[in-house]
């Protein structure tokens, strides 16, 4: 007996998406709610599960085709498998550990396994090996990183031990549950000298002398040094008893490019260097996951949308004069911090409601008013751009949204938002003033028909009530659609936002 894999519905407006991956292929046993496939659309991912146990079957739909909602995927055998293996929690691991070193026999070797890596997500990158084979190992030291699209994990050794088989190298793609290492040593996690291969000569000399004490280096330090080609005893450590921080590293290696640098000698006619020699001089890294879905998406966006930007300017005396009287008291009550973003998130919203078709979205042939405002705040993280959005943030006071943006933006920093957190924006502001741009064009951030860009207040000369005197300015710029809002309504909003930043008393009149 066989039963049907098909596409599930996709959601709203989304008629077909593409096969990006199969995790199985035709043979392999399968459980029920176990995942088959994951597809592509132009708004989310989705990950398809069996709808039974039993064996896979054909594969009708192959990697990259397009399909739409209810089409057939493949077959599934139906009969006895496997049971979908359950997420593992800390104890489970710990469990999972012992067993396998009980099964092991003497050797008491444990499986270093891909963890659960969040909520549809099912394959990451090896980017950085902080251990190499035949190095010991203490239970929960860090062994490697992993990335995926949203976030970056670090995997924990289940067991003290000797590392003596890698079995994912860096850069190699691996699956939830997937196997990254074996580790060796007896059960109560005491090294086997023995099984621990002999380092050469050329690895010995590059070890560190030993400290008197045993040390872990920061794992974000042992991946910057093997970035920069830094090694450890280069790095003088800074951190507690002389742990050795990302900082040090960093010092480290511009220390040694001044060096060769300050030796040269001046006289010396510069030699021009062959493509060769400049080939041997540069460093090929390959895009993260999350760099590749943003650049996928920000191209996409410049090819549908017909992208314009208007721009204008905004005298923030008021403002900081405002937040300046009232930003103890402010933090007293709320216990939080006024900041600008706030002032901004409200003007917005204010002009949002004049000029709705900046905050509507197109459809095929059809244009979609939003009568609420999903404002999506982007920020900068270390692995690239992201975009949190703040539900309903036209029904939200000032110490609301403030905490919501800082809350927003601290996970966005720890790499923990999860996919709905950053979708169903309907409008985006982007504040490139806190890297010091002084003009900029955003992208949208598409099905969005608008971006407002923020940039640096600037001290300017302007003319006031006929006086020339330094104000406090910011440029603003709206990118927006052409397709769904004219050059008149994209001005109207800009200037709606500017007289509302410029006399905050507007947003209290609804003026």
């Amino acid at each position: 007996m066989s039963t049907e894999v098909r596409v599930p519905t996709l959601g709203e407006s989304v008629s077909e998406a593409t096969v990006a991956t199969w995790f199985k292929k035709p043979g392999d046993p399968v459980a029920a709610d176990e995942m088959l496939c994951e597809l592509e659309t132009d708004k989310v991912t989705v990950e398809v599960p069996s709808p039974a146990a039993g064996t896979m079957g054909e594969i009708v739909a192959a990697e990259g085709e397009t399909v739409g909602v209810d089409a057939l995927l493949a077959t599934i055998t139906v009969g006895d498998a496997k049971s979908a293996p359950a997420k593992e929690t800390k104890d489970d691991k710990a469990k999972t550990a012992q067993a396998s070193s009980d099964s092991n026999g003497d050797k008491g070797n444990t499986d270093v396994m891909v963890p659960t890596l969040g909520e549809s997500v099912s394959e990451a990158t090896v980017s950085t090996w902080f251990k190499k084979v035949g190095d010991s190992v203490s239970q929960d030291e860090m062994l490697c990183e992993l990335e995926t699209d949203k976030v970056s994990v670090e995997v924990p050794a289940p067991a003290a031990g000797t590392l003596c088989e890698i079995l994912a190298q860096e850069g190699d793609t691996v699956q939830a549950g997937g196997k990254l290492a074996i580790l060796t040593g007896s059960a109560d996690g005491t090294v086997e000298p023995q099984t621990r291969p002999e380092p050469s000569d050329e690895a010995s000399d590059d070890k560190p002398a030993a400290s008197g004490k045993d040390v872990e280096d920061a794992p974000s330090a042992k991946k910057a040094m093997a970035e920069k080609g830094v090694s450890r005893d280069q790095v003088q450590g800074s951190g507690r008893d002389g742990r050795v921080m990302k900082e040090d590293v960093a010092r480290a290696a511009a220390a040694a490019t001044q060096a060769p640098a300050a030796s040269s000698t001046p006289a010396q006619a510069p030699r021009a260097a062959s493509p060769a020699e400049d080939a041997s001089r540069e460093e090929r890294v390959k895009m993260t996951r999350l760099r590749q879905t943003i650049a996928r998406r920000l191209k996409d966006s410049q090819n549908t949308a017909a992208m314009l930007t208007t721009y204008n300017e905004v005298d923030m005396t008021e403002v900081m004069a405002l937040r300046n009287e009232y930003k103890d008291e402010f933090n007293k009550k709320h216990g939080v911090k006024l900041g600008f973003m706030s002032f901004f998130t409200k003007a917005c919203c204010h002009a949002l409601k004049e000029v709705p078709e900046v905050n509507a979205e197109i459809d095929g042939t059809d244009i979609v008013y939003k009568n609420f405002v999903h404002m999506g705040i982007a920020a900068g993280t270390p692995t690239g751009l992201v975009v949190p959005v703040i539900r309903d943030a036209d029904q939200m006071g000032f110490a609301a949204i403030e905490k919501a943006i800082a809350e927003k933006g601290a996970r966005a920093r720890d790499g923990k938002l999860s996919m709905a957190e950053m979708q169903g924006g309907t409008f985006t502001i982007s504040n490139g003033g806190v890297y010091g741009s002084l003009m900029s064009s955003p992208i949208l951030n598409p099905p969005q028909s608008g971006i407002l860009g923020m940039h640096k207040i600037q001290q300017r000369p302007m003319v006031v009530n006929g006086e020339i005197k330094a104000r406090p300015m910011m440029y603003l710029a709206l990118s927006y659609d052409h397709r769904i809002v004219d050059g008149k309504g994209a001005v109207t909003f800009l200037v709606r936002v500017k007289e509302a930043l410029e006399d905050p008393r507007r947003l209290l009149m609804d003026l």
